[in-house]
């Protein structure tokens, strides 16, 4: 006879629950944004729009992604019309990117989607429940952002714009 497996149940191990989490707000989003940019690409749209004029490198820290995926994304970014790339002057094999006045536009334009996407989200908490599992998630990134493949990184001169 073998010992009983002891474990948590799955549906309640933290790593299981967040990626569920991930699922469901991939889904809404896709729902409210549907094919104009996928959530990855908004992120790094949204990084320009607070940091303009910032290199490549720096983009996949800010967004918490690593530098493959985020050349892949500027790429098709600038394909779609809504960031231009230029070669740093300082660093020929660094890339400057700079949001388009399409790329503004369309984040502008993607506001209302956004405001629904949070209430979807959020429709059965309380403003106060919201508020704390924000502050609980907030810490639980800030306190293992180290142990990430592509840990935030923050801008040396952050310039809040907001759209």
């Amino acid at each position: 006879m073998s010992d009983p497996i002891l474990r948590e149940s799955l549906y309640t191990q933290p790593g299981h629950l967040l990626r569920r989490a991930q699922q469901i707000s991939a889904s809404i989003f896709h729902d409210e944004i549907g094919s104009q940019v996928t959530p990855m690409q908004y992120a790094v749209l949204c990084v320009l729009l607070d940091n303009p004029g910032v290199d490549q490198v720096s983009v996949a820290g800010l967004a918490a992604i690593d530098t493959s995926t985020a050349a892949s994304v500027a790429t098709r970014l600038e394909e779609k019309g809504l960031l231009s790339r230029r070669v740093d002057p300082a660093n020929r094999r660094q890339r400057i990117l700079t949001l388009t006045d399409q790329g503004r536009d369309l984040l502008q334009a993607l506001n209302d989607a956004i405001g629904r996407l949070h209430q979807r989200i959020f429709e059965k908490f309380s403003p106060q429940e919201e508020a704390r599992f924000m502050e609980l998630l907030q810490k639980l990134v800030d306190v293992n952002n180290h142990q990430s493949r592509a840990p935030l990184t923050t801008a040396k001169n952050p310039i809040s714009n907001k759209v």
